[in-house]
């Protein structure tokens, strides 16, 4: 089931208006329900002591798909926080863009779980994981 298009337009206003987003120059690439995809450019700035992008980077990049996924999936008055993510690095950076996708696996009451990925541009994997986030806050009821 798509997400309603109004709650999309804010997701991606958030995405801009965040600054840790602009700082490492990620955008917003596709979102539905419990689905995310971002880009992230490489910059040198984002490399690390051997010039490839700092793992730091890339586990942003899929945790911020990740957060995202998550946000499509919760009630209004709700938000989402990171709980535990593993990762494993598969591929060095020095070029190109790189690509964070995350998919929810299970969603219950209080926790997410999703699968996340990061990839370049020509579809090598870079990255796998999955994270387990936390649920807070309580929906609002239409009287609330």
């Amino acid at each position: 089931m798509p997400i309603k298009e109004s709650y999309e337009k804010a997701l991606r206003r958030a995405v801009e208006a965040a600054p840790i987003y602009q700082l490492l120059q990620i955008s917003l690439e596709e979102i539905d329900a419990g689905f995310a995809r971002f880009r992230m450019p490489f910059r040198k700035e984002l490399t690390q002591a051997y010039a490839v992008v700092h793992g730091g980077a890339i586990a942003h990049l899929a945790d911020t798909a990740v957060a995202f996924a998550c946000m499509t999936l919760i009630s209004p008055g709700q938000k989402v926080t990171t709980a535990e993510f593993k990762i494993n690095f598969f591929s060095a950076v020095r070029n190109g863009e790189m690509f964070g996708e995350a998919r929810a696996v299970y969603s219950g009451k209080r926790l997410i779980v999703a699968d996340m990925q990061v990839e370049t541009e020509e579809g090598i994997l870079i990255a796998k994981g999955l994270a387990t986030y936390a649920i807070i806050g309580t929906p609002k009821t239409k009287e609330g």
